[in-house]
């Protein structure tokens, strides 16, 4: 039966009087608080309505304190024995909770109940609803500015086994065999008895770790065989088609072996892919269909991470906006649009992204200037720098060389129907010491540079990149770093203790929500704090002392500047020690 206490709804009697002024100030003070008194009452629990009950049945556990022991177990980083002795016992949790009742009716959680809640949430993606209910909340209650934000990606790893190639067949191969066995065993009887025994005996399966490095290529050969003969024995059993060991034992096959066809069909035989031809979105384990490979993190998951920022000296909270999980072998240049129109949805699009150069492409710059009305400021892909590009020229305002990084002028510029074509003087470019570096080709009356639009938009993206206004907004983009550091060290998401993209991009999303409820805390505190008022005054004063410095002396510079800094020192200690 559904049940759901109205956390809106007051008391007659406190029911944490009993605590203190002091330990209760703290509480209200921390995430806790807030998490009681803003998060606790928004969240969506009518989505889990459809699970249950209204009248009949056994009550539910108080849904709200439920889903919300989904977020705290993931933004502590805690493992389901850790959440379940915090729920029962942690008063701090008990508040952020509003568990009022020490009774075991409202105070305990069994271990049950914890993994059927987890498994609704992840199978209906409610944390998506959680996760945009919480923002929302937040940027409501602190006045959050979204106009600026900042995106990047960390690469996160699955609680799955790192193997090689020749494990992942072993691997893949007994996985298929163990569950043939249990559920036809009649067909697993038919099988070569030397097959069966090679990938289920301890000893046997144990020589395929002690296989020498120049060895290695005969026994994936041996390896792609036995994948070979068992795909081909089983491609008429439909039973056996349904089994989801044999799609991955198929999926194993296509993607690391391949058919050499001899004379005969029956005489057709199967190799091992060369490394450089397997794809990097390959079978990583059989334990784990959703990994990818990524040539510059290895095996894994990536999650891209957008979060608003400030130029302002007064700074304001800064929460992520934005959170989307795929494998590891997806390229950062196809996450920016979704990015921009899933914050569009929400109506959180900002005006100005800044990203880094695999954002940064031309067709997503355009793109989601034209669609969307956002700025992407990124750096331009640099290219092969050994080699001179367009930016290296010197072009009017219409994208026309007038001169070579030689200070060579063409003879004639035409325009074409994608771009210029500049002609320069065959002798003065045959004569040239860059000739090798330089992008003109040789023709019969002279030597052309043929460039179209999209090189003019980057090469002139290459020269902004090297002015003050553009290095003045990009510095900013260094703090998203900052964010993923703290993403790591607060909630552990770049080791998961679960596997399978299901429950990655859940914990990936719900350890997001508990990164903006430790920062709102946090600027609460800072915000509230019996110094707030004096650290207002002192930026404003810095304000007006930044416009008028060069007006007064060098000594009353250096007085005021003493007098500021003891004052930043003390307010900063005493936010600390509050």
């Amino acid at each position: 039966m559904f049940y759901a206490k109205n956390h809106k709804q007051g008391y007659i009697f406190d029911p944490w009087g009993h605590l203190g002024p002091k330990r209760r100030k703290l509480l209200d003070k921390s995430w806790s608080g807030l998490f009681q008194q803003k998060i606790l009452p928004a969240l969506p629990v009518e989505a889990l309505r459809k699970h249950y009950d209204d009248w009949n049945g056994r009550p539910t556990k108080e849904l709200y304190s439920m889903m919300g022991l989904m977020i705290l177990q993931q933004m502590h980083d805690l493992t389901d024995e850790q959440a379940v002795g915090q729920f029962c016992f942690n008063i701090q949790w008990h508040y952020a909770l509003n568990i009022t009742s020490p009774e075991d009716a409202a105070s305990y959680v069994s271990h049950k109940s914890l993994w059927t809640m987890r498994d609704k949430l992840s199978t209906d993606e409610v944390y998506n609803e959680i996760f945009t209910t919480s923002l929302s909340l937040l940027v409501k209650i602190f006045k959050v500015d979204l106009e600026k934000q900042r995106m990047d990606s960390v690469h996160i790893k699955s609680n799955m086994r790192h193997l090689g190639r020749i494990g992942l067949f072993v691997k893949t191969i007994k996985k298929f065999l163990i569950n043939l066995k249990r559920q036809h065993r009649s067909l697993f009887d038919q099988l070569d008895n030397d097959l069966t025994r090679r990938y289920m005996s301890k000893k046997k399966e144990s020589l395929f770790a002690m296989v020498k490095p120049s060895e290695s290529g005969r026994t994936l050969d041996q390896l792609a065989e036995d994948v070979f003969f068992l795909t081909q024995h089983f491609s008429s059993v439909s039973t056996v088609h349904e089994m989801h060991s044999f799609k991955l034992l198929s999926r194993l096959f296509k993607e690391q072996c391949i058919v050499e066809k001899e004379d005969r069909p029956s005489e057709a035989k199967a190799v091992a892919r060369p490394n450089k031809e397997v794809p990097s979105d390959s079978l990583q384990n059989p334990s784990d269909p959703g990994a990818g490979y990524s040539n510059h993190k290895g095996q894994g998951y990536q999650v891209q991470v957008v979060e608003n920022y400030s130029e302002e000296d007064d700074k304001q909270l800064s929460l992520i906006t934005h959170v989307a999980v795929e494998s590891a072998d997806q390229h950062d240049a196809n996450a920016l649009l979704p990015a921009i129109d899933d914050l569009q949805g929400r109506d959180m699009a900002p005006k100005n992204m800044l990203a880094d150069s695999l954002y940064g492409s031309d067709t997503n710059c355009e793109q989601a200037r034209d669609e969307h009305g956002v700025n992407v400021i990124a750096p331009a892909m640099p290219g092969n720098q050994k080699n001179i590009n367009l930016a290296d020229f010197v072009l009017d305002d219409q994208g026309r060389i007038i001169s070579c990084p030689q200070g060579v002028a063409p003879d004639k510029v035409k325009k074409t129907k994608q771009g210029f074509s500049a002609a320069f003087p065959t002798t003065r470019c045959l004569q040239c010491t860059d000739l090798s570096r330089c992008p003109v080709s040789k023709g019969k009356k002279a030597c052309y540079y043929r460039y179209k639009k999209k090189d003019i938009r980057l090469a002139r993206r290459r020269q902004h990149e090297n002015s003050p206004a553009f290095k003045e907004k990009y510095r900013y983009r260094a703090g998203v770093e900052a964010t993923m550091s703290e993403y790591d060290r607060r909630t552990g998401v770049k080791h998961l203790r679960v596997r399978g993209m299901k429950a990655v991009r859940f914990a990936a999303i719900m350890k997001a929500i508990g990164l903006n409820i430790f920062r709102a805390g946090r600027y609460r505190i800072r915000n509230n704090g019996p110094f707030a008022p004096l650290c207002g005054t002192i930026t404003v004063c810095l304000s007006l002392y930044s416009h008028v410095k060069e007006q007064i002396s060098r000594q009353i510079q250096t007085v005021v500047a003493f007098w500021v800094t003891l004052l930043l020192i003390f307010t900063n200690r005493q936010k600390i020690q509050f």
